[in-house]
């Protein structure tokens, strides 16, 4: 982990480690067979290095704007440790997607934090490659 100066007070710290998911489960939204469409996901996932949180809950919804692709936007709650600072804290989290994969980007939800994760704020990103067993991400926060 590095740390860069932030134009506050606070300290900007940049982290990285690789997230698993399990336990996909997506629900059609309207009629399954039509384009675009609309789906509903809940996803458990697990991070590991900077990031350190068993099994997440995460909700998504996604427009399929062809038969692989399209986009979406979720919310993930997370428990465990941020580079060893113990807390909770919820992401939101845009991304797109197509037959090579997913792209996202993600950012904590202010005033979300709690413990000594209390007054968290950052954002980071990942992309999935189809066939990954595991994703990297990289995660940029300041904490209080």
């Amino acid at each position: 982990m590095s740390a860069t100066s932030a134009t506050s007070a606070r300290t900007a710290a940049r982290t990285t480690g690789r997230f698993t998911f399990a336990d996909w489960q997506e629900q059609p939204v309207g009629p399954a067979d039509s384009t675009p469409r609309l789906a509903r996901s809940t996803v458990v996932n697990s991070f590991t290095g900077g990031i350190e949180a068993g099994a997440t809950h995460a909700g998504y919804t996604f427009t399929y704007t062809g038969a692989d692709c399209g986009s979406y936007t979720g919310m993930e709650l997370l428990s465990g440790t941020v580079d060893g600072r113990r807390g909770t804290f919820v992401m939101e989290q845009r991304g797109t997607f197509d037959a090579s994969g997913t792209r996202c980007t993600f950012e904590v939800v202010p005033g979300s934090a709690t413990g000594e994760l209390a007054g968290l704020a950052g954002s980071g990103s990942f992309t999935y490659r189809h066939g990954d067993t595991s994703v990297p991400y990289e995660f940029t926060y300041t904490a209080a």
